[in-house]
């Protein structure tokens, strides 16, 4: 592990303050390439990515990563709410706060996601010029048969009647409403992602490391999500390098959903790894298979790296 200097750094975002943790590598010298890093859904900057920015500063890179508006550390309104183009703006507007950085390599610059941000970074990489590639982690692609086939068809009807019912309430100036994000009761208690496992999963994360999580989101956040798919964007990736790295046992995401998009992207500079032995849930809480996706993820990109030093 190589040995590393911290701060906390904030920027501007459509008007609010969002708050992240710049890491330099003690030992760089020179310009040193920049890993910008977000969460999947409801999270810090606190869970996971920490260990997955280490992969990062082992090979000398830079990280930031940073708590989207309406979470963690970073201001915003309604608390919990999750816009994926809200968040997309978000990654944009932290690469333009990169642009201002001195000791980074503006050229390698690129962008890290996982879950829901690993559709984020598809979408960017597709619609703005400047990342220098995109790593994309058990992305979240489809929200719409993602959620048809995380509830089961009874339950996604119910679903969409909170949806419907959340909707009209809003329309009469009432407070978005609130949902669990998971529940160990999936039968009795609606949530946007419908398992057991993930509650326990992030409940222990949040003991050990990321006080600031809450195990909430806006009703209004799962419409949004339904809203979501990345395929049509990855037709307008021609030039950004791309890594998809997908857990072979994930029941969350979908592998055949998330191999459309991929092959939609168009350029030929573009790698699709299934590591085995993991699932969705396991990157979150595992270390053993957070590494295993870690060095994978490490030594692309640290090709990525030598290749674009050349250009």
């Amino acid at each position: 592990m190589s040995e590393t200097s911290q701060e906390t750094v904030k920027f501007n975002s459509c008007g609010d303050t969002v708050v992240g943790i710049l890491t330099r590598p003690k030992s760089a010298k020179g310009n040193v390439p920049l890993v910008i890093m977000a969460g999947g859904w409801c999270y810090t900057k606190e869970i996971v990515m920490p260990y997955y920015a280490e992969s990062f500063h082992d090979i000398g890179c830079a990280t930031l990563r940073f708590d989207y508006r309406n979470f963690g550390e970073s201001t915003g309104e309604p608390r919990q709410h999750i816009d994926p183009w809200g968040q997309i703006e978000d990654y944009r507007n932290a690469l333009s706060y990169a642009e201002s950085l001195s000791g980074i390599d503006h050229k390698r610059t690129g962008i890290w996601g996982i879950s829901y941000s690993g559709g984020h970074v598809l979408v960017v990489a597709a619609i703005d010029p400047r990342p220098a590639f995109a790593i994309s982690t058990i992305p979240v692609v489809d929200g719409f048969q993602t959620m048809r086939r995380c509830h089961g068809e009874s339950r996604f009807a119910l679903l969409n009647k909170m949806i419907l019912e959340d909707r009209r309430k809003r329309q009469k100036g009432e407070k978005p409403g609130m949902m669990p994000m998971s529940s160990t009761k999936p039968f009795e208690e609606l949530s946007a992602w419908p398992f057991p496992h993930v509650f326990t999963g992030f409940q222990a994360i949040k003991e050990k490391e990321a006080p600031r999580h809450e195990h909430r989101n806006t009703i209004e956040s799962v419409e949004l999500l339904m809203n979501y798919k990345v395929a049509p964007f990855c037709e307008r990736i021609v030039e950004t390098p791309v890594m998809m790295t997908l857990a072979a046992g994930d029941n969350i995401t979908s592998m055949d959903l998330e191999a459309e998009a991929f092959n939609a992207i168009t350029n030929p500079n573009k790698t699709y790894t299934a590591v085995r032995g993991v699932d969705h849930m396991s990157l979150y809480t595992n270390r053993d298979h957070l590494a295993k996706v870690g060095v994978v993820q490490q030594a692309w990109l640290k090709d990525q790296l030598a290749m674009l030093g050349k250009a």
